[in-house]
């Protein structure tokens, strides 16, 4: 065998072999849960790699409607999580998810620009990382996403609020209540960095989500994304709430991760 190709099956070999921990299944696919730094992570390997090793990075409610992640899987996609529960996106969250990107790409290959998936409070993490991060993501996926924590959990529009929850999350930034009105930290500030860089976003809501309201979440990125020349697609569900989240049919999300995907692959 040529030494090219030995190299290329030990590079493959070790992606899905070497993560440590313990095994498990995932909708049929091969899970590896371990712990990197202190804290919990996930990678599912597909069954045959893609070229390119594309992967989608879940933020939050791991395997909660899956329907998109098994589509990427049987693809030849990867899917991941990486534990940043109760930090609200705060800079230790994104840290966290730093040390991860940098484990994967670096160690085992993965593509340097990964499809981002945030649910809900996971819209926290996902923005304030690709922000951070703008020429690292290929594109953002939002599912009734946190955009701006006033609204979740805080509660200061009309949304519900989460009650006890707001107080966790102000300890995780380090506000006061009065403070966080002025914060500018939140998904739907500075976006101008993920625009510059031509990261597409694309969002499902329902258009009578009482926990996430519409209007003080996704509306507003919408609106200040065009305005900087953004791509952005918001699917919207009439009649839906906060729940249930993404499609039964996640065509129209595969097809636009696919579509912004290709556009970054070398």
């Amino acid at each position: 065998m040529p030494k090219i190709l030995i190299f290329i099956f030990i590079i493959h070999s070790l992606s899905v072999a070497e993560f440590g921990g313990s095994r498990a299944s995932f909708h049929g696919f091969i899970m590896h849960e371990f712990m990197l730094e202190g804290v919990s992570c996930k990678v599912v390997e597909p069954k045959q790699a893609a070229l390119g090793k594309p992967w989608i990075w879940r933020a939050r409610f791991w395997g909660h409607q899956p329907q998109l992640d098994k589509e990427l899987l049987n693809l030849g996609w990867h899917v991941v999580y990486c534990d940043v529960a109760n930090l609200f996106g705060n800079p230790e969250a994104v840290r966290r998810w730093d040390i991860f990107y940098e484990f994967v790409t670096h160690k085992y290959g993965f593509n340097k620009r990964p499809v981002l998936e945030g649910m809900s409070r996971g819209g926290l993490i996902v923005y304030n990382w690709a922000k951070a991060n703008p020429n690292k993501v290929s594109c953002i996926y939002g599912d009734a996403p946190v955009c701006d924590i006033k609204s979740w959990p805080g509660g200061k529009g009309k949304g519900k609020g989460g009650g006890k929850v707001w107080e966790r999350c102000l300890r995780a930034y380090g506000l006061t209540d009065e403070a966080a009105h002025k914060f500018k930290g939140n998904p739907s500030d500075g976006l101008a960095p993920l625009a510059k860089a031509g990261v597409r976003l694309i969002h499902v809501v329902g258009d009578v989500d009482t926990v996430v309201p519409v209007a003080e979440n996704t509306q507003i990125v919408e609106e200040r994304y065009r305005k900087l020349g953004g791509t952005i697609k918001v699917i919207h569900k009439p009649e839906v709430g906060h729940h249930p989240h993404s499609l039964k049919n996640p065509k129209p999300l595969l097809d636009f991760i696919l579509k912004a995907y290709q556009a970054y692959k070398k």
